[in-house]
Parts: C-alpha cells; structure tokens; sequence
C-alpha cells in the first residue's frame, strides 16, 4: 500500500501490518528510503475513528471496489 502526496509522490510504502502486543505495527519505508516502523494503540486507533466521521466510514465501502482516477 503507499500513501501519495498532492504531487503524487510517493510517501510512504507500507509492508506490512500486523498486531502486537496489543498494538497495531505499520512497518514500510518513507521517502522509498527511511525504514519506519509506526505503532498505533487502540486508544489512537479509537480517537482517529473520531476524525473520520459516519459519513466517510460508509463511503469506504464503496470506495473499495473504485477504480483509481485517471492521472495527467
């Protein structure tokens, strides 16, 4: 998976995602470069479901299945 930026650069590459310890571990690469490993507790994780809002989390579902976009 790879998150973009505005330009369409590359960010980040995640690897892998997994749990441990109770945490979940995002492991990848910033910048195509840097080795990073993220940990998310289920504290964050529950505060993040609060940035997203009911309306989005339906429209995930759907965005699923989407085709990407044409890019210029």
């Amino acid at each position: 998976m790879k998150f973009l930026d505005a330009q369409n650069k590359e960010l980040m590459a995640v690897r892998k995602v997994e749990l441990e310890n109770g945490e979940l571990v995002i492991r990848g690469k910033i910048f195509g470069a840097m080795p990073m490993v993220a940990k998310l507790t289920p504290e964050e994780a529950r505060a993040g479901l609060k940035l997203v809002g009911l309306k989005t989390m339906i429209s995930l579902i759907p965005f699923l299945f989407r085709k990407s976009p044409k890019q210029d």
